[in-house]
């Protein structure tokens, strides 16, 4: 049997019809950018998330550069964030020309927020908490941290669409967040994209003029901006999937259920929801024994599976100049050298997940 990870073709294929009447409707009117439907994009996002602003861009990684420009982080200031994620976390920080400082993770592989207190030093501006897999983390902690020592907040949300903690969307959770569309994601264009979430006004108008070359008319340049604008066509997209987004994510969350009733536990490590936590399976990672082979021997068998990642932050070489080494962070490195993605995009059939989940037992002889 074939167990695909991805679902990109199979996701089109159900939305065929529609999805070129997108097309159709954008580009016989010769719209291209920040055209009538990226604002409804926009709007249609925040009656989602319930946030006050959306501004739409053209990637998550965007989202996080320009989050931290409305913020004000600049050269040598230091943001505290998680090294388990996508190197984009970091790579944000660094391209404002500020300092990542990594903080241990929890079990759920999200940032410990015990951590982040001991990293907060005078040069410390703001904390990027990572909500890995689409978990949020612990934003009541975060949060009342960042309030006592006066530092901002920026989710990262790239893979917390249709999240929710205690109620509250994810990216709604501090000033700003910071979401992915890439077309891996649960809320997903055909390319890149991206937008920002924020109840601040006064946010919402700088990052609107970043986007657009600081522009507030056509021949009107107020600041120095760059060119990070979502396109009218994956607006549209987009604005079509996010009314499918709940069904999509039902689905996800009854594969998932199935691999944790089939899985036998002991090698296998599933973090377990939470109540205050609605958790969307952006990913479903687990930690296993043996990672490696049994990464390799599910392929064997037709199915499909992903290490994402296994390189923390702190080692690539990227970050080699921050100073850090292996041994640093002892909980995110036993997690990143485990941990392993299995199949479970809504396409996929009972009879697929059932399969996928027995044949990791098989490997385990339990």
């Amino acid at each position: 049997m074939k167990v695909p990870f991805h679902d990109i073709a199979q996701r089109y294929a159900e939305e065929r019809e529609e999805i070129l009447a997108c097309i159709d409707r954008v580009l016989s009117k010769g719209h291209v950018f920040l055209s009538e439907e990226v604002d409804a994009f926009e709007a249609a996002i925040c009656l989602y998330t319930g946030a006050q602003h959306c501004v739409s861009l053209n990637s998550g990684t965007d989202a996080l550069m320009v989050g931290l420009w409305a913020l004000g982080i600049s050269r040598g200031d230091e943001v505290i964030t998680s090294p388990v994620s996508f190197i984009a976390s970091a790579g944000a920080i660094a391209h404002v020309g500020a300092v990542p400082v990594f903080a241990e993770v929890g079990d759920d592989q999200n940032i410990d927020p015990a951590a982040i207190e001991r990293k907060i030093t005078p040069r410390t501006r703001a904390i990027m908490p990572v909500h890995w897999t689409g978990r949020i983390a612990d934003m009541d902690a975060i949060n009342a941290i960042a309030k006592r020592h006066e530092l901002a907040v920026i989710e990262d949300a790239a893979q917390a669409m249709g999240a929710r903690y205690k109620g509250r969307h994810g990216g709604t959770l501090a000033v700003c967040g910071a979401v992915s569309a890439h077309p891996h994601k649960i809320l997903a264009a055909f390319g890149d994209g991206g937008f920002l979430l924020t109840e601040d006004a006064e946010f919402a108008r700088k990052a609107r003029l970043y986007r657009n070359h600081g522009r507030e008319a056509r021949d009107n340049a107020v600041m120095f901006g760059v060119n990070s604008r979502m396109d009218s066509l994956q607006a549209e997209v987009l604005k079509y999937r996010l009314s499918r987004l709940d069904a999509i994510i039902e689905r996800r969350r009854r594969n998932v259920a199935l691999y944790r009733q089939i899985i036998k536990p002991g090698p296998v490590y599933i973090p377990p929801e939470t109540p205050e936590v609605f958790h969307p399976y952006m990913m479903f990672l687990v930690q296993a024994d043996d990672r490696d082979r049994l990464h390799e021997y599910l392929a064997g068998r037709g199915v499909q599976t992903r290490v994402y990642y296994g390189t923390p932050l702190h080692l690539h070489e990227a970050s080699q100049k921050l100073g850090c080494k292996r041994g640093d962070f002892p909980v995110a490195e036993r997690q990143c050298d485990r941990v392993l993605a299995l199949p479970h995009a809504q396409h996929l059939t009972e009879e697929q997940v059932v399969y996928a989940a027995k044949q990791v037992n098989l490997f385990y002889g339990v």
